[in-house]
């Protein structure tokens, strides 16, 4: 799943994989949540969010269990990442430009007015992503109605601008 990511728009597995960790960080218990109950609360289709918790849980930042009791939980370096880390453990690293992906140098920066501005651009952008901790925006989402363990489907009220995806 992991590629660099030329474009200015995040993909759909980098999304979901936000709607996963904000919703699991703010489950109140330390309860596994099923594929199915995932899937719905994030609106996710669960073949593809399936992929999706497999590179979370390759990344650390989720663990999952097999059988009857099984399913996804956040764990403590999962609560405590930034957006910035889940999005590249999805997409890789995230760049605005193919001038500033790492490792390559742009023949063109030298004479080209548009490269600080990419730079700055790129800089402004990562440090917002890592200053944002999947924890904190837990603690602004508000369960719309009581959790319940697995087999149940989670609903999470997120604030108005993280809905609007």
């Amino acid at each position: 799943m992991k590629r660099p990511n030329s474009s200015m728009q995040l993909t759909r597995a980098a999304d979901y994989a936000v709607r996963v960790m904000i919703h699991l960080a703010a489950l109140p218990s330390a309860g596994r949540v099923s594929l199915l109950s995932l899937a719905q609360a994030t609106g996710a289709p669960e073949s593809f969010l399936s992929k999706v918790l497999q590179a979370l849980a390759r990344a650390g930042f989720i663990s999952s269990q097999r059988g009857q009791s099984g399913g996804f939980r956040i764990t403590s370096r999962g609560r405590q990442t930034s957006m910035r880390e889940v999005i590249e453990a999805i997409d890789g690293a995230i760049c605005l430009n193919v001038c500033l992906m790492h490792g390559r140098s742009c023949p063109r920066k030298a004479r080209c007015p548009a490269h600080p501005v990419w730079v700055r651009a790129q800089q402004a952008m990562l440090q917002v992503l890592s200053g944002s901790s999947i924890a904190a925006m837990a603690a602004e989402a508000r369960p719309a109605r009581p959790v319940h363990q697995i087999g149940v489907a989670h609903a999470l009220h997120m604030p108005a601008r993280a809905a609007r995806r």
